[in-house]
């Protein structure tokens, strides 16, 4: 769910993520990554991120500062927006489209999840988020 008031400058996104939805294209990778040492998606079936908009410019907001949750573990994480644009909707001509790319980073050890890291595996993972809403009425 996701709010944004332009004219205040303010705005908050809270987006749950189903963790067994995880889809390397592979099999076997998808059984290692929902399994205990990474997801662990019996006891964590879900990811939630919660955050305001923040730093904005000509009506548009330039990040979301929040926090993640992932694996029982909740940090500090802030998007950037890369780029965010309004326009009016297509069917709905009263009420406005609204669109976002947006990208982050963590590191997955932070979150309890360091599996491969004795052997050299990397810990970081990059977000890129697309995201699109419309004016409620």
């Amino acid at each position: 769910s996701d709010l944004l008031d332009k004219a205040a400058r303010t705005g908050t996104v809270e987006v749950t993520v189903d963790t067994t939805s995880v889809d390397y294209g592979l099999d076997k990778m998808n059984e290692k990554a929902k399994g205990d040492e990474l997801l662990d998606v019996a006891k964590y079936p879900t990811a939630i991120y919660k955050g305001r908009l923040a730093g904005f410019r000509n009506g548009a907001p330039g990040e979301v500062v929040g926090e993640f949750t992932l694996h029982g573990t909740t940090r500090p994480l802030t998007l950037k927006i890369a780029s965010f644009k309004c326009i009016p909707h297509p069917l709905y001509k009263t009420r406005e489209l609204c669109g976002a790319d947006a990208y982050g980073a963590f590191i997955r050890a932070d979150f309890g999840m360091n599996a491969g890291k004795a052997y050299g595996f990397k810990m970081d993972v990059s977000l890129r988020i697309q995201v699109e809403a419309v004016q409620a009425e």
